[in-house]
């Protein structure tokens, strides 16, 4: 079986049932690499396509509003974005500045500001629930794929939370 979007074109499922889109969309400077997913076509309507579709015509706009939510956190100091920029420091040391885009003189904000968002996945069976259906990788650096933070969005684009890989 297969759905047909104006978008994504046809998306056919795989023997399981599942469907799987990918796309580079272009970025600022970089490629953001997108990922539309569902383990049961039958989950996935075209509802959840539009969705889909507008949130990642959106893309400049929820990479201001994820990190605006990461600056958010910043002022709990056992919050996963917080433990994530003293992990990068540490790691880093001195040399973190050689990856900063902005150097402000706060060095936390510095960092949200100068996360590469590496990927973006949507959950296209997650349309309407309370699990995420889209999820922003960000990285300091881009090659450590392990130390990244996650940003969490609904269907309609909101910020449910901001955890880290680990």
């Amino acid at each position: 079986m297969a759905i047909e979007h104006d978008f994504f074109g046809l998306l056919e499922s795989g023997p399981d049932g599942s469907i799987f889109w990918s796309e580079n969309v272009e970025f600022g400077d970089q490629s953001v690499t997108v990922d539309l997913t569902a383990p049961d076509q039958e989950d996935v309507s075209v509802a959840a396509l539009d969705v889909a579709a507008s949130l990642i015509s959106s893309l400049e706009q929820l990479d201001l509003l994820a990190r605006n939510a990461m600056i958010g956190e910043l002022d709990d100091r056992t919050s996963e974005v917080t433990e994530y920029i003293l992990q990068q420091q540490d790691t880093f040391g001195d040399d973190i500045t050689d990856l900063l885009v902005d150097i402000s003189g706060d060095v936390h904000v510095d960092v949200i500001r100068s996360l590469q968002l590496t990927s973006m996945t949507i959950l296209a069976d997650e349309h309407g629930g309370s699990d995420p259906f889209a999820v922003l990788e960000y990285a300091l650096d881009a090659d450590a794929t392990e130390d990244v933070l996650l940003v969490n969005l609904d269907s309609d684009g909101a910020v449910i939370s901001v955890t880290s890989a680990d």
